[in-house]
């Protein structure tokens, strides 16, 4: 037997001299072949003593993109296939590169950003980013030595397989991830997806913890900070939340702050009055305990793109580019003589505060306000009533909350106790919102 470690192997087990234990072989990142490489010793486990200090002398978080991505923590971003999960963080690593606020985030000056796509070849990914690029008005010079970019059809970076002793991280894969990161001076390294980071059963929480905080040993040891792009299970046309990744939650527990995408639903497309829903999507935080109303959601658009490198007559490639998109405002064009005009229209009788009701009091409002919200059954409604029926009901359920109308209880025509609208507060010159 030779005195030396054995190289590693493709695809199988081989005995390693020193330790006497046969060892799996890990493909390494860039290709090459790889010896290998003893896991480092365990550090003696000891209780450090906390001292109390002044608050104002705590490091702030180091925050590089909106309150999403920060130095040295993972952030996920959950999304079903087809929303635009990987064209929102294109253009976001475009922002950071680039300095720019593209989609009205902030972000810190001088951020050099590693791009890694599993599934897209470099000849797509170059389509993404220059037609980004030309909505942009993004010039080469913008980004230039700041944006990295890869392809998993390239170059695999598989950081841990899973065995029949377990799960066995890849060391030196994550050896060069750090040489790389600390060569290049990466501030923000985005994995999309990270199914094709591992080789571990997605189901087995111990396994995805072990992946996940190897991501976070990384952006530790590098002082960058990590993102990865998480596919979900199926929900048969529910709202995705970030629970639904696809897997185990080991992965959601690991991260410092996470998102999720959903596509525009028929419900908020009625509301907003939009035609095709499928190019619109909210990103929202998946880590509080509630999702904010749709008129506060942070909204994005896709928007078409053509290259321009069309030949012998045929069309180039159209690109489908983030946006940002703001949700219609209900009160654009409400002055203060509309809401004059509404409380006049209901004073004196007796209006349901129930948009199911016959005398609902979003009626005559409507009416007064020159809004057509038609009648009978929603569905047979179309799509301009229908978002003209939410108008309404936001004018109403803003003025309710500014005194402007008031909420009261009383009795119908048959004795049945029910709430009614009524004036409040009588508009005079200052616009009720």
């Amino acid at each position: 037997m030779s005195a030396t470690p054995e190289t590693i192997d493709e695809g199988r087990t081989i005995f390693h001299p020193e330790s006497g234990n046969r060892v799996l072989k890990f493909e390494h990142a860039i290709g090459r072949r790889q010896t290998f490489a003893k896991a480092p010793s365990p550090k003696t486990i000891s209780a450090t003593p906390f001292v109390l200090r002044d608050p104002a002398l705590i490091p702030q978080r180091d925050w590089l993109y909106g309150r999403h991505l920060a130095r040295k923590f993972l952030s996920t971003t959950v999304a079903p296939g087809g929303v635009g999960k990987s064209s929102l963080v294109l253009t976001e690593a475009l922002a950071m590169a680039s300095g720019q606020k593209l989609l009205g985030q902030w972000c810190a000056p001088g951020l050099r950003v590693w791009l890694w796509n599993g599934e897209d070849p470099v000849d797509e990914m170059e389509r993404r980013i220059a037609a980004t690029a030309l909505h942009y008005d993004i010039a080469s010079g913008d980004i230039a030595g700041r944006l990295f970019v890869d392809s998993g059809r390239e170059m695999e970076i598989v950081l841990a397989t899973q065995t029949r002793e377990g799960t066995a991280i890849a060391e030196p894969v994550v050896a060069d991830m750090i040489g790389t990161i600390r060569k290049n001076r990466i501030d923000v390294v985005v994995i999309d997806p990270f199914v094709s980071s591992h080789r571990v059963t997605e189901n087995d929480n111990s396994a995805i913890d072990r992946v996940a905080k190897t991501w976070g040993r990384i952006a530790d040891e590098t002082n960058c900070a990590v993102q990865l792009v998480h596919h979900v299970r199926k929900t048969n046309g529910a709202e995705i939340s970030v629970e639904d990744g696809r897997g185990a939650v080991a992965l959601l527990a690991a991260a410092r702050s996470a998102r999720v995408l959903n596509v525009m639903n028929e419900d908020e497309a009625a509301k907003a009055n939009v035609e095709n829903r499928r190019l619109y999507f909210r990103v929202t935080d998946g880590k509080g305990n509630m999702s904010p109303p749709a008129e506060k959601s942070d909204w994005h658009k896709m928007e078409s793109v053509d290259l321009g490198n069309g030949h012998l007559g045929m069309g180039g490639d159209s690109i489908g580019v983030v946006t940002t998109w703001e949700w219609p405002d209900a009160f654009a064009g409400i002055e203060t003589a509309d809401l004059l005009k509404a409380q006049k229209a209901i004073d004196g009788a007796q209006w349901r505060e129930n948009d199911q009701a016959g005398d609902w009091v979003g009626k005559p409002i409507a009416q007064a306000l020159d809004l057509d919200i038609g009648s009978g059954r929603t569905s047979d409604l179309t799509r301009a009533q229908k978002a003209a029926k939410a108008k309404i009901k936001t004018l109403i359920r803003v003025w309710l909350g500014s005194g402007a109308l008031v909420l009261v209880e009383g009795q119908d025509a048959k004795r049945n106790a029910r709430k009614f609208v009524e004036v409040g507060e009588w508009a005079v010159t200052e616009t009720f919102r």
